[in-house]
């Protein structure tokens, strides 16, 4: 593999419905580079439109990277992800969009996480469950105190996967942790809506074409073929109209679900990327927002070719 001795990242992040996609498939054609995508329901193949993946159409005229990577039944954790990144970074030509609103999926890459390569054991963690959460948090305390400190007492997901890094590989995951933040210049750009009202009817117009495009007949077949259980199908867009085809609700209620459960997504989405204070903020209703992004990354470039001089 020829690996990019000087890459550079361009990070567009932000809460879902802000369009990300769109001003990145902007960009990337004005910088004849291509999109990694940071969202984690866009790397199963089959879960396409409630998950808002690019068309077949705008992945031919941009190439988009960490999309349909992994099948609906297995699980690609954060360090996978992460693995698989940082790879394309180093072996595309630069500069490279990452693009997406997981934002553990971003922080994996700009921060460089290290995160413990433990694989998820259900058999542990079902032992666990059993013994209940006020117990494991107790064990928690007593081989990992530092741990256990930044992790809340009813936090089971945390509190359960402390116990697992510990338990598998004999070391508390406090000191398998820490950041190594990549060497490489980066930019991150943020996308936010400032109006609420225009932010809601933007999503109830997001969740009315995903509905429109054939959402119903989507999970209808995911089911079909993968079972009500699946736990991809509890998922955001997914679970409502689930609860739909299983009677539980008409469509329209449903579809208005939808919207007020992914309002409340990108409201702590949102909160999750304000916390980093090196990302530029934009409005995506501003009439010339890729004219002001465009502006921004041109000087970050200009920026680093000074630097390398």
């Amino acid at each position: 593999m020829n690996y990019n001795k000087d890459p550079q990242l361009i990070v567009i992040g932000g809460a879902t419905a802000t369009g990300k996609s769109g001003l990145a498939l902007e960009l990337a054609q004005r910088l004849n580079t291509v999109i990694l995508s940071a969202d984690s329901r866009q790397v199963y193949r089959e879960f396409d439109i409630g998950t808002a993946k690019p068309s077949v159409a705008e992945r031919q005229i941009v190439p988009h990277y960490l999309i349909d990577i992994c099948a609906p039944t297995e699980t690609l954790t954060v360090a996978d992800y992460q693995e698989q990144a940082q790879e394309l970074i180093a072996s595309l030509p630069s500069p490279l969009l990452l693009v997406g609103g997981t934002g553990l999926y971003i922080k994996a890459i700009v921060r460089g996480l290290k995160i413990p390569r433990v694989a998820p054991n259900e058999d542990l963690r079902s032992q666990l469950c059993s013994l209940g959460q006020t117990q494991c948090y107790e064990f928690l305390q007593q081989v990992d105190p530092r741990a256990a400190e930044k992790i809340h007492p009813h936090d089971q997901v945390r509190t359960l996967r402390a116990l697992e890094v510990f338990y598998i590989t004999g070391c508390p995951i406090s000191e398998q942790q820490g950041e190594n933040p990549p060497p490489y210049p980066i930019l991150q750009v943020g996308l936010q809506c400032q109006d609420a009202d225009a932010f809601t009817r933007r999503i109830a117009k997001r969740t009315e074409m995903m509905v429109t495009a054939g959402l119903v007949e989507e999970v209808k077949t995911l089911a079909q073929k993968y079972g009500w259980d699946l736990p991809l199908l509890n998922t955001l867009g997914y679970r409502e109209i689930k609860q739909y085809l299983m009677g539980e609700m008409s469509l329209s209620e449903a579809k208005a679900l939808t919207v007020v459960h992914t309002r409340q997504f990108a409201k702590r989405q949102g909160t999750w990327f304000r916390a980093y204070p090196e990302i530029e903020w934009f409005d995506t209703d501003s009439s010339d927002l890729v004219d002001k992004v465009w502006q921004l990354v041109q000087e970050f470039l200009d920026n680093v070719s000074i630097n390398l001089s």
